[in-house]
């Protein structure tokens, strides 16, 4: 497991500094980010009562992994040594409660009210949160990774110039990088490098 964090937080570092190579010292509001993807993500959930509604548990965990790419950032901030954070967000995990018992919107609400109030991520809050949504450490990783796959994918072919189209072959490329990661064993250390690979391959297959 620290390993995967302290792999995670690698990944997160190298896309920040893909977008901003001084990112550290820019003063980004990723606090901002992060309630910005709670009001989003309790859409996807639901929580009108005058409607009948049906919680979408994919896009609700889509939005938690989004979460997790600005809470690593905000923790890269923080805390220095990295090496130390994988350590304590590892102590985090495995003291973690995986039942999820509570109201997932109560518990979104007191994550998002943390999250206004100290400008920060708290970790245990946000754990408790992928409980709640049964999102366990190891789909985390794997979806992780390949979010961040497809950003730095996004990058290289134009996202930030406005040249890059989400949507290729007829379907947009988030579902292109599901069905990869499927056909690809998320244990392997190889297994960004060889996601990327594929996205590349069907991409140019697609829009040639």
């Amino acid at each position: 497991m620290k390993s995967r964090l302290s792999s995670m937080l690698e990944l997160q570092d190298a896309m920040n500094s893909k977008v901003n190579a001084d990112w550290r010292a820019q003063g980004f509001p990723w606090y901002r980010a992060i309630w910005v993807e709670c009001a989003e993500l309790l859409d996807h959930y639901g929580w009108k009562w005058w409607k009948h509604q049906q919680p979408d548990m994919e896009q609700v965990k889509l939005e938690l992994i989004d979460i997790w790419h600005f809470g690593l950032s905000q923790l890269l901030l923080d805390n220095a040594d990295e090496k130390a954070l994988a350590t304590d967000l590892e102590k985090v995990f495995q003291a973690s409660d995986s039942t999820g018992a509570g109201d997932f919107r109560d518990q979104l609400e007191a994550f998002t009210l943390s999250t206004l109030s100290t400008k920060s991520f708290d970790p245990q809050q946000f754990v408790v949160l992928l409980n709640s949504a049964d999102l366990n450490f190891d789909e985390l990783y794997t979806r992780y990774v390949g979010k961040n796959v497809l950003n730095f994918f996004r990058q290289d072919h134009g996202y930030q110039s406005g040249t890059y189209s989400k949507d290729w072959g007829g379907r947009e490329d988030n579902e292109h990088l599901v069905e990869l990661s499927l056909e690809l064993d998320a244990s392997d250390p190889s297994f960004k490098d060889a996601l990327y690979s594929a996205l590349k391959a069907r991409y140019t297959e697609l829009t040639a």
